[in-house]
């Protein structure tokens, strides 16, 4: 009688262990979300504030239907120790995770970043995703020189592998698939122009690498960029200084999407201001695939413009997609609500440019009004891209919108 009792309490101890109910919780963490999610989103919490056990012994589980699964995290020096990890679609709307006792290996890195001489590179699983060059590109032979320059994204692949954005096309040799130099800018009494390279009046420019990142939830890199004066110096004068920062974000379990954050710190480079002036385009802008047009692709922002009268307007996100060879790809650009000029003026080319309609894409928040980088303070823009091989809705794109803009906050209990 007594064998077969403790026997009856040895499995029950054994199933309870099996489903992680006797591994050491260190916290729980609670999320009600509007609703079960579209599309996977980031989540972080800052783990100092929680637990202060080595990297190397904790473990986060996912609790779906009493059971727990271990996911993939990731932690980061973020001004103190912060757990990052991805929301799955197909939970549900109450969403729980649990901080435990590491008691297994820690969930392989699919993400990696890698350098050389020419670029920075972030794959997954072997495919690129996404190149950022710190090396010089020069312009083809027989063109200004003037017209190269370093520090831009290119190219931004699709989750399928098509390249979409393109470099000194012959129309605007000073286009860098994605890069963000700005158009008219207050400088020292003088008016500079870092965008028009042939103008001979300014440029941005690689100048260091900061970081680069790699891990099962993101990896990416921040560097920094110069942005230079050259109208009248008998030396180029750096002006205004850049972070920028991207980390790609992608799942395993869906090699459909990926997410690429994007931030952008400004400081001014002397103890006088910048003036980032009115005009219409400038910024953080996107030279599309050739391989678009008014034809094949199309353009839908959060306030249901289209691309015949999306220019000029004000949005909180943008859709751009389309027909690319046999394949499909689309892109929602977001702005945090933090941004400066948030909901931001876009600038988006016309239907009949260049009488094909070659599509142009540009979050500009000096559009309608100056923006005064001051010494001695720090100015931020943050960005996501959504980027997919699947056509886009505008309620998908809100969707994920809103899980960029408002992520979900976590009820947290920390256990004894």
């Amino acid at each position: 009688m007594i064998r077969t009792l403790l026997s009856g309490v040895f499995c029950s101890l054994v199933l309870l262990s099996s489903h992680g109910l006797f591994a050491q919780r260190i916290a729980t963490l609670s999320y009600e979300l509007d609703e079960d999610p579209v599309f996977a989103f980031p989540l972080s919490v800052n783990l100092d504030g929680i637990t202060h056990l080595a990297d190397s012994l904790i473990e986060l589980v996912e609790i779906n239907a009493g059971v727990p699964s271990s996911i993939a995290y990731q932690i980061h020096e973020d001004s103190g120790r912060t757990l990052h990890w991805m929301v799955a679609p197909g939970g549900g709307t109450k969403r729980t995770f649990e901080i435990r006792h590491r008691r297994g290996e820690a969930v392989a890195s699919s993400l990696q970043v890698a350098m050389d001489d020419r670029a920075i590179y972030v794959r997954s699983r072997g495919r690129d995703l996404w190149q950022y060059n710190h090396a010089v590109n020069y312009p083809p032979e027989g063109v200004d020189p003037a017209y190269a320059r370093s520090g831009f994204v290119h190219p931004m692949w699709s989750p399928t592998g098509k390249a979409l954005t393109r470099i000194q096309p012959p129309d605007h040799y000073h286009h860098y698939g994605l890069w963000n130099p700005w158009t008219r800018a207050e400088f020292r009494g003088q008016t500079i122009d870092f965008w028009n390279l042939a103008d001979r009046q300014g440029t941005v420019r690689f100048a260091n690498t900061i970081a680069r990142l790699q891990g099962p939830v993101f990896a990416g890199y921040q560097v920094l960029h110069e942005h230079v004066v050259l109208k009248d110096q008998p030396e180029p004068v750096v002006a205004m200084v850049e972070k920028q920062g991207t980390r790609i974000f992608a799942m395993d379990t869906n090699s459909d999407l990926y997410l690429a954050d994007i931030s952008i710190s400004l400081n001014s480079a002397t103890d006088d201001p910048v003036v980032l002036k009115e005009y219409r385009y400038g910024s953080l802008g996107w030279r599309t695939t050739e391989k678009w047009d008014r034809y094949n692709s199309e353009v839908i922002t959060s306030e249901g413009k289209s691309r015949k009268d999306a220019d000029g307007t004000l949005a909180t996100w943008c859709i751009v997609q389309g027909e690319i060879d046999d394949d499909y790809a689309s892109v929602i650009m977001m702005s945090s609500p933090t941004n400066y000029n948030h909901p931001e003026p876009l600038r988006i080319w016309p239907e009949n440019q260049y009488d094909r309609g070659d599509m142009y894409a540009n979050f500009a928040p000096t559009k309608n009004m100056d923006w005064i980088i001051a010494p001695g303070k720090a100015y931020e823009l943050n960005y996501r891209f959504l980027v997919s091989s699947k056509k886009l809705s505008a309620e998908q794109a809100e969707k994920a919108w809103r899980n960029f803009a408002y992520p979900p906050k976590p009820t947290i209990q920390i256990h004894p």
